[in-house]
């Protein structure tokens, strides 16, 4: 049951904490001042969201503190993780580097978006599942979100390709092979699907 709520939201997390704004030697802080801002008209799983937002608040924290949807995890701040991965227009990003303004105009698919809209789990989420291809689930989102970009790239992809595409995501718990392994048997299940459905 727990693996299962995972798979779909993601684990509990802390929220990113904000840096406090502190002036450099020899100059005053304006605390007055205020912020440039922009107007952001965003889909966010299937739900249009409109708001204005600090102009260099990012993506990540928009979907987190904002929205909700922590599923999205906040691993290094750094791009190297990649438990901060949605996908922007169908492309996985890492929302840590990619500004909320950037996605004004745009469909960003966060972790909660990727069940059916009856609750069901996704094939790769299934397959994840399955095998055992999560233990603390922190990363599990990130995986998740950018082997379906993958698999919508790459519909049968190899192990290697695999390997290739989650490259940017990063596990500490699992030594990957379940995860590939997941990521094959659902690729395997998708394809078949896309099959039958062209041949009927």
């Amino acid at each position: 049951m727990i693996k299962y709520q995972i798979l779909q939201k993601g684990v509990s997390g802390v929220a990113g904490a904000w840096a406090a704004r502190l002036p450099v030697a020899g100059m005053v802080a304006t605390v007055t001042e205020r912020e440039r801002t922009g107007q952001v008209n965003v889909e966010i799983n299937g739900q249009p969201w409109s708001g204005e937002v600090p102009a260099r608040l990012l993506l990540v924290h928009l979907i987190r503190d904002q929205l909700g949807q922590t599923g999205t995890k906040i691993g290094c701040d750094t791009s190297n993780c990649g438990a901060c991965t949605v996908l922007m227009d169908g492309q996985s990003v890492k929302s840590c580097t990619v500004l909320a303004v950037q996605a004004d105009g745009r469909a960003v698919t966060t972790i909660e978006g990727v069940a059916g809209a009856d609750g069901g789990l996704h094939p790769v989420q299934q397959h994840f599942r399955d095998r055992h291809a999560l233990q603390c689930g922190y990363c599990t989102p990130g995986m998740v979100v950018s082997a379906l970009d993958l698999l919508e790239r790459c519909p049968r992809p190899t192990p290697q390709e695999v390997r290739a595409g989650l490259e940017g995501n990063t596990c500490r718990c699992t030594g990957y092979e379940t995860i590939v392994e997941a990521v094959l048997a659902a690729g395997d299940e998708l394809a078949r699907g896309t099959d039958s459905g062209s041949a009927s």
